[in-house]
C-alpha cells in the first residue's frame, strides 16, 4: 500500500511573491541576454546579437526594446520584411517607442513603400520634434516618391535611360525594393543591356525564386537575344506564379507567333518559294518592333530573299537595316557586300569587307575583301569589254566578231577628234583581249603597262589592217573623211 501524506496549501500571497520572483528572475536573464545581443552587435556579429534578442524576446514576449533591438539586427542581416514586422510588433507594444516608429519608416522606405515610411517618420516627429534622422528620412522618402512618378512617366514614353536613372537614385533609399529592380531590370532589357538586366533578375530570383516579375525579365532578355524557346520556359514559368501577370502573357504570345512566322520563311527559302519567303519574313517583322536581334536576322533573311529575286536594291536597303540594329550582325554585312558586287558597286563593297576582316580575321573574310579591292582597282581602269560591247565570259569568236562591228562603226554625234580616240580605244581593247597572255594578265586585275610591251604603244591602223586585209598592200588603210563630217569613214586598199 502506498501512503500520500498531505502537503501544506500556500496562500495566496505567497504564490504571488513566487510569481513575482519568477518575473524578475525571468526579466533579469531577459537583460543579460539582450546585453549580450548587444556585445555581438557592437561587434558586428549580427547572427550572434539576432540569437540573443530572440532569447530575451522568448523570457519577456511583451518588451517593446527587445523588438527593436533584433529589428536594428535584421536590418543589419538585409532581412527587411521580418525587421519590419519586429518594428511594428515593437510600436503595437509601446506607441511612444521612438526608435521602434524610426526602424519601421526605415524599413518600409527599404521595402520601396515610401508612403508608408513617411508616415512612420512623421510620427516620430511627433514624438521629437527635433529628431535630425526623422527630418532627414522625411526628405529621403519625399524624394523616392519623386523619382517613382518621374520613373511612371518616363516608361509611358519609352524613356528607358530616365527610368534606369530614377530607379538607381531611388534604390539608393529603397535597397531592398524588388519593384524597383525589376523595373530597371526591364528597362535595361528594352536598352538591350542584357547582361546587365540578367544580372539584377538573377539576383531577386536568389532571394525569391518564385518572383514573377523577375521570371519575366529573364524571359524578356533570352527573348531579345534571340534564343525564344528559353525565353518561353521563363514566361510560362512566370505565368504560373502570377497567373494574371500580362506582360509576361503578351511576351509570350509573340515569342511563339515570331518564332512560328520566322521557321515558316526559313522553310519557304529553302523549298526555293522565295515570294513566300520574303512575305513571311515581312510579316514576322510586324510581330514586334522592340525585339532587336531578332529583326535584325529577319531583315537580313529578306536581304538575302531579295538578292535572289533580283531586287538588289531593296536586298541592300535591308541589310542596312539590319546592321542598324545590330551593328555587330557579320552576316548583314557580307550580304550587303555581295550585293554591292553584284551592282558593281565596289567601293561600298570594300566598306563592308573590311569591317568584317576587322572583326572576324579568317581567311575567307580576307579572300573576300583582297577581291573586292581587286575589282575596286579593276573598275578604275578602262573596262575593255565594255569598250568592245561584250560580256566577261565572251569567247575568241566573239571577241572578234565585236571588234569588226565596232571598228566599222562610225559614230555621227562625235566630231573627228573624238572619233579618233573611240577607233583607238577599240583596237586597243582588242589587242588585250585577243591575246591570251594579255586577257589573262587583264582579267587577274594587273597592270598591263608592267608588261615588256606596253600596251599603248600600238597603231589602230596596223590593227585593222592585219585584222581585215593582211599584208602585201592588200589590206585596208582607216582614215577620217573631213569633208564629209564627223562619223563617216572610208576605207581605201593600200
Amino acid at each position: 500500500r502506498t501512503l500520500f501524506f498531505p502537503l501544506p496549501l500556500a496562500s495566496s500571497a505567497e504564490l504571488c511573491d513566487l510569481f513575482l520572483s519568477f518575473i524578475s528572475l525571468s526579466s533579469r536573464e531577459a537583460e543579460s541576454f539582450k546585453e549580450q545581443g548587444n556585445a555581438y552587435y557592437i561587434k558586428k556579429d549580427y547572427s550572434e546579437a539576432f540569437n540573443y534578442y530572440t532569447k530575451a524576446i522568448d523570457m519577456c514576449p511583451k518588451n517593446a526594446s527587445y523588438y527593436g533591438n533584433r529589428a536594428a539586427t535584421l536590418m543589419m542581416l538585409s532581412r527587411h520584411r521580418e525587421a519590419l514586422e519586429d518594428s511594428q510588433q515593437a510600436v503595437r507594444l509601446d506607441d511612444t517607442f521612438m526608435k521602434g516608429h524610426l526602424r519601421e519608416g526605415k524599413c518600409h522606405l527599404s521595402l520601396g513603400n515610401a508612403m508608408a515610411a513617411s508616415r512612420c517618420f512623421h510620427r516620430v516627429l511627433e514624438l521629437e520634434p527635433d529628431n535630425s534622422q526623422a527630418q532627414q528620412e522625411v526628405k529621403n522618402a519625399d524624394s523616392v516618391l519623386e523619382y517613382e512618378k518621374m520613373a511612371e512617366l518616363g516608361f509611358e514614353k519609352h524613356d528607358f535611360r530616365m527610368v534606369v536613372f530614377c530607379m538607381d537614385r531611388a534604390l539608393e533609399s529603397a535597397s531592398a525594393c524588388h519593384r524597383f529592380k525589376v523595373l530597371k531590370a526591364e528597362c535595361l532589357a528594352m536598352l538591350g543591356r542584357y547582361p546587365e538586366a540578367q544580372s539584377v533578375a538573377s539576383d531577386i530570383l536568389r532571394m525569391d525564386a518564385t518572383n514573377g516579375d523577375a521570371l519575366y525579365v529573364r524571359g524578356l532578355c533570352l527573348y531579345y537575344e534571340d534564343c525564344i524557346d528559353k525565353a518561353v520556359q521563363f514566361f510560362v514559368q512566370a505565368l504560373r506564379m502570377a497567373p494574371d501577370h500580362e506582360k509576361a502573357r503578351l511576351a509570350c504570345r509573340n515569342a511563339k507567333a515570331l518564332k512560328a512566322k520566322k521557321e515558316d520563311g526559313n522553310k519557304a527559302f529553302k523549298d526555293g518559294n522565295y515570294d513566300a519567303a520574303y512575305e513571311l519574313y515581312s510579316e514576322a517583322l510586324t510581330i514586334d518592333p522592340n525585339n532587336i536581334k531578332t529583326n535584325a536576322k529577319l531583315f537580313c533573311n529578306r536581304g538575302t530573299v531579295g538578292s535572289k529575286l533580283k531586287k538588289i536594291d531593296q536586298a541592300i536597303e535591308d541589310c542596312t537595316k539590319a546592321v542598324k540594329l545590330d551593328e555587330t550582325y557579320i552576316k548583314a554585312y557580307l550580304r550587303r557586300a555581295q550585293c554591292y558586287m553584284d551592282k558593281e558597286e565596289y567601293d561600298e563593297a570594300v566598306r563592308d569587307y573590311e569591317k568584317v576582316y576587322q572583326t572576324e580575321k579568317t581567311k575567307e573574310h580576307k579572300h573576300l575583301l583582297k577581291n573586292a579591292q581587286l575589282e575596286l582597282k579593276k573598275s578604275k581602269r578602262k573596262d575593255y569589254y565594255k569598250v568592245l560591247g561584250v560580256d566577261k565570259n565572251a569567247t575568241e569568236d566573239e571577241i572578234k566578231k565585236a571588234y569588226r562591228k565596232r571598228a566599222l562603226m562610225g559614230n555621227k554625234t562625235l566630231n573627228l577628234k573624238e572619233e579618233e580616240k573611240k577607233f583607238k580605244e577599240v583596237g586597243e581593247a582588242f589587242t588585250v583581249l585577243s591575246d591570251p597572255k594579255k586577257k589573262s594578265r587583264y582579267d587577274s586585275g594587273h597592270d598591263l603597262e608592267d608588261d615588256t610591251g606596253n600596251v599603248g604603244d600600238f597603231d589602230a591602223n596596223n590593227i585593222f589592217k592585219a585584222f581585215f586585209g593582211g599584208g602585201g598592200g592588200q589590206g585596208y588603210s582607216f582614215e577620217a573623211n573631213q569633208s564629209s563630217g564627223p562619223g563617216n569613214f572610208f576605207f581605201q586598199f593600200g
